[in-house]
């Protein structure tokens, strides 16, 4: 790292450091509000990433209706800088002991029993940028271990301050471009853990297949698909909602119990095909607590 480089990171970790001392002063109760207004306020100046919102949510026909579109893309700008703020809070307000009682189950009795009961057995949760994915996270480590597949900030000072002050509990972050190292297998398989893995981040040729997601091509990772077919370790579909301050349901999806057929790259397709579409019903539910603005769908 240049002087330059070094000298402007330092300046945004402490532009970070301030803006975390100010944010001390909003009380818990209102740092959704708090995060989504500023973010709505400014939502008319994030022109591309509003176009691309926008696009996606038309094509995704959510709603064939331009401006019922562009009002679902506003409420999804403001709820990603609000449950970011609420998750800052979450600590002040949820504790190990009072956790379920903020959080509304909704699952079957073979899913519950999987993620509660089977905890001698490691787990995979896959899921997108949907709900309160950072509140999420904190939650799940509530049950168990858990390894999150995540991208690190560029900024090492900002990486270091997320990692001291970020998630809570008993949650590994591992680099995703560094992938599912032999190392990361061995600590989740011998500690039990959940690995969670968003499925909405797009890939290329090259750690990627092409597979329909929300009607349209979508490049998709196969480490999850390749991991299953290879272990057999069980995978569920996840999502946490939130409905209102601190208040969140947990929706899990049967668990996948995949049948191999011997031809490999048609098993990972089928796979990925199954598990967007259980992601993509999650969305279509609750459209307004989703990431349209990310590049999801991208040319080959």
């Amino acid at each position: 790292m240049n002087y330059i480089s070094h000298t402007f990171s330092y300046i945004q970790y402490l532009f970070i450091r301030l803006a975390g001392v100010l944010y001390k002063l909003v009380p818990a109760y209102k740092a959704y509000d708090f995060g989504a207004s500023i973010t709505t306020l400014f939502y008319p100046v994030f022109k591309k990433r509003r176009q691309i919102a926008i696009d996606n949510i038309l094509q995704a026909k959510i709603t064939e209706d331009p401006k019922e579109a562009d009002r679902i893309a506003r409420l999804a700008f403001g709820h990603l800088a609000g449950h970011i703020c609420e998750a800052m809070k979450a600590d002040q307000i949820i504790t190990d002991k009072n956790w379920l009682e903020h959080i509304t189950l909704e699952m079957s009795e073979s899913s519950r029993h999987l993620l509660f009961e089977e905890k001698d057995h490691p787990l995979m949760m896959l899921g997108g940028h949907l709900g309160v994915w950072e509140a999420g996270v904190t939650s799940m480590a509530r049950i168990r271990p858990l390894i999150a597949i995540a991208r690190k900030m560029n900024n090492p000072y900002v990486e270091r301050f997320l990692n001291a002050n970020h998630f809570r509990g008993k949650v590994t972050i591992v680099d995703k471009n560094k992938g599912l190292t032999p190392s990361v297998i061995k600590q989740w398989k011998r500690t039990s853990a959940i690995m969670a893995i968003v499925m909405d981040q797009h890939a290329g040729k090259k750690n990627g297949v092409r597979v329909d997601f929300m009607g349209r091509k979508a490049g998709t990772h196969t480490s999850p698909a390749r991991l299953h077919l290879r272990t057999g370790i069980p995978v569920i579909t996840a999502t946490l909602i939130r409905k209102s301050p601190f208040k969140y349901t947990l929706i899990v999806n049967e668990p996948i119990r995949f049948k191999k057929t011997g031809d490999n790259n048609n098993d990972i397709k089928d796979f990925l095909t199954l598990v967007n579409k259980q992601v993509e019903k999650m969305i279509r539910n609750c459209p307004e607590q989703y990431l349209w603005a990310h590049k999801r769908w991208r040319p080959e």
